[in-house]
């Protein structure tokens, strides 16, 4: 057994979302959202790179010393499967890794939104999962990859970097393809998909231009496509696809989210009033003509104002949507109000208040 795999064993029992390992302070856990020592010394670097090295392939042992990260997925001896990324910094090596549920979770049990089962009754265009690192982007696609599985009979494509949730397959097929081990990058492997009778490719990340260039052509030509970006809002999402790509293309960018962008939902994850977990709290937009129009007239600071008024489609505000949970007594008001844009209405919800001033003083944007 690897040596890391008691670490891994520890944070497992304990019900941690991530362990993290660095030089000079003892492994630590991430506990619903916060990060925790274990009883354990300071880890040395020779120690540590030691401890990794023993779960590192030959190639990936390569990669790691011509100074290059990796990223990829890796199953402890006593079970347990996880994403690891594995860096340098400046005082030697580390890794996170993630813990990665071996059942997939379902819609139901991750109490999503009603409208994002809808989402995976479209048979073509873009929908876009978005949020921070760690806000639990790939656990919603996994649900509705899951969803889909379940209820349709499609070709599913997926393209992860790494694989994180197996899906065997059910009503579906569904192809799981690492980047970096079954195709040279996500840009690749779309275009591989569209060759391959897909009715679903899921994007994993979004990262440049060639890939969002890729995805766009797929969700144009008749497939459904899924991506994640990391942008904090849909406004956000719709000026990030259009601004990464260049400026001889803004005009057909803009068309194609007028007419295959679907709908974006961006993500928190806020901690539940016992904080013995937390749940993901959603902003949703479903696109319509009004908002393809604002998008056409470069006047997406409007788009906010549709996702106040469109609640009857599903669409909701990241504010509307945390104020809802509080007051659904699901989710801690004093992390909620860090989340909140307009931090005026949660006030009155606050319990610890000495956050008011502190966050304020801060920028108040959590």
């Amino acid at each position: 057994m690897a040596r890391i795999d008691a670490f891994l064993k520890l944070g497992l029992a304990q019900g941690c979302s991530d362990v993290h390992l660095a030089v000079g302070v003892p492994p630590m856990l991430r506990m619903n959202g916060d990060l925790l020592p274990i009883k354990f010394r300071e880890l040395s670097d020779t120690e540590l790179e030691a401890y990794i090295l023993e779960i590192l392939t030959s190639k990936q042992k390569e990669r790691l010393h011509s100074g290059r990260d990796l990223d990829f997925s890796y199953v402890a001896e006593e079970g347990g499967r996880f994403r690891v990324n594995v860096f340098r910094k400046v005082t030697g090596i580390g890794a996170v890794l993630r813990h990665i549920p071996s059942n997939v979770p379902t819609l139901e049990q991750l109490n999503s939104p009603e409208v994002l089962r809808d989402f995976c009754d479209y048979h073509q265009g873009m929908v876009l999962v978005t949020g921070a690192t760690g806000t639990g982007k790939s656990t919603t696609l996994a649900a509705m990859i899951n969803y889909l599985n379940e209820n349709r009979s499609l070709n599913i494509i997926s393209l992860e970097d790494p694989i994180e949730f197996v899906h065997p397959s059910k009503h579906s097929q569904v192809i799981q393809r690492e980047v970096g081990t079954h195709v040279q990058s996500f840009a690749d492997g779309v275009r591989s998909a569209m060759r391959e009778d897909p009715d679903v490719i899921l994007v994993g990340e979004m990262r440049d231009a060639e890939t969002i260039m890729m995805a766009m052509t797929a969700a144009e030509t008749g497939h459904l496509v899924f991506g994640t970006l990391h942008t904090t809002g849909a406004v956000k999402t719709i000026d990030r696809v259009i601004d990464a790509l260049p400026g001889e293309l803004r005009e057909q960018t803009k068309a194609f989210l007028s007419m295959s962008l679907k709908a974006v939902v961006t993500q928190v994850l806020v901690k539940t009033p016992d904080g013995r977990g937390r749940r993901a709290i959603q902003e949703i937009l479903v696109s319509n003509r009004a908002i393809a129009k604002l998008i056409t007239t470069d006047q997406t600071h409007q788009i906010p104002s549709q996702l106040q008024t469109g609640k009857d489609v599903g669409m909701q505000l990241m504010d509307q949507a945390l104020l809802d949970a509080i007051q659904r007594k699901e989710i801690d008001p004093d992390d909620a109000y860090r989340f909140a844009n307009d931090k005026r209405k949660f006030h009155r919800f606050v319990t610890d208040t000495d956050m008011v001033p502190a966050l304020e003083i801060s920028g108040g944007q959590g």
